[in-house]
């Protein structure tokens, strides 16, 4: 499993795409799709809802167990995947391009997000 060097991660495995105009867009890593197992079913965060870093904001249903999404930035969530809503399985398929789940316009950014050499020797993956 490779996670990708541009992206940053959190300890609740979920990544971190850089900012474009103050948005970034967020996932779950492939460490946690497969943890999971088939997802089911997502309820994201809506447009306009303002998430914060460490705390939920959504959750994910697999055939295996409900888990929790947290938010790896405190922002405005200004998109959600509706592909992942519809589909879920992407989650697990692609979770690091079609599988993303929210977009966020970034208002702060925690000092403790990972680099992809330090989520994978986290992760042990």
């Amino acid at each position: 499993m490779s996670n990708p060097q541009q992206l940053r991660y959190s300890k609740e495995h979920e990544w971190l795409s850089a900012t474009e105009d103050g948005v970034a867009t967020v996932g779950i890593t492939e460490f946690a799709a497969n943890a999971l197992g088939d997802v089911v079913y997502a309820d994201l965060p809506s447009v306009g809802d303002t998430v914060t870093a460490g705390e939920t904001c959504g959750e994910l249903e697999s055939t295996k167990s409900v888990s929790d999404l947290y938010s790896p930035v405190s922002g405005e969530v200004v998109e959600a995947n509706q592909d992942v809503v519809d589909d879920p399985s992407l989650v697990n398929s692609a979770p690091f391009e079609g599988g993303w789940l929210f977009k966020v316009r970034v208002a702060e950014e925690p000092g403790d997000l990972l680099s992809a050499d330090e989520y994978t020797a986290f992760a042990g993956s």
